[in-house]
């Protein structure tokens, strides 16, 4: 199919991760699934097109840019331990100035943890996901693929930013000065939970060397 399998994936990908969350069609989606039905089902439509739009850039035709050395599966390896720790420590916690924060009324900017170092954890992890995996796969479509997330990464801080900063107000600039306050080393939110998320993130790392393999026919340990 040359890259009409890959433009197509793309095509998909940004329709199912665009439509699907705009009015009305997300209020109704929720009303025939539920809310946490929505989320179970937005969540498996979105990782199954993210993995055709990666099966389909393995697919399309090879033009090489650089060439693999070895180095570069380190960099990507520990690159990947990063990004799996930083989202093990910002999913499903309080964080009112990015998307996927929860429980955002909770928010200690005491003891912001993790949002203390960035006000978007999970776009960081996005970012680290995507340009670790540019530099072992040096060819056309990997790098239109991972060079696409990682500016959407990049710049998605900023697009973020700037509508919170529409929704909250002066809100937002007072509780980030209160956030930046105190030692140096951000305090958790809770000392044993963030032990715990950084051991989650460990086993991620973990499963993710395990089943890469299997999953993509690529081992990342060569």
């Amino acid at each position: 199919m040359g890259w009409s399998e890959f433009a197509i994936a793309w095509i998909v990908f940004f329709l199912t991760h665009s439509l699907p969350i705009r009015p009305p069609l997300r209020p109704r989606l929720q009303a025939v699934l539920g809310r946490r039905g929505f989320t179970v089902a937005y969540s498996a439509l979105s990782l199954g097109v993210l993995g055709w739009l990666i099966g389909a850039a393995g697919r399309a035709p090879f033009v090489p840019l650089w060439d693999w050395a070895p180095w570069q599966a380190r960099v990507t390896m520990a690159m990947m331990l990063a990004a799996c720790l930083v989202l093990a420590l910002a999913i499903g916690r309080p964080n009112p100035f990015s998307f996927g924060g929860a429980r955002n009324a909770r928010f200690d900017p005491a003891r912001a943890g993790i949002v203390r170092l960035t006000r978007h954890p999970i776009l960081l992890a996005l970012g680290f996901w995507a340009v670790a995996h540019i530099l072992p796969n040096g060819d056309l479509a990997h790098v239109l693929l991972f060079g696409t997330f990682a500016a959407f990464a990049a710049l998605g801080t900023r697009l973020v930013d700037r509508r919170r900063k529409r929704e909250m107000g002066a809100e937002w600039q007072l509780l980030r000065n209160a956030t930046m306050q105190g030692p140096a080393v951000p305090r958790p939110e809770s000392p044993g939970w963030a032990l715990v998320r950084l051991a989650a993130g460990g086993a991620l790392y973990a499963g993710l060397l395990l089943l890469h393999p299997l999953v993509f026919g690529v081992s990342p340990l060569g």
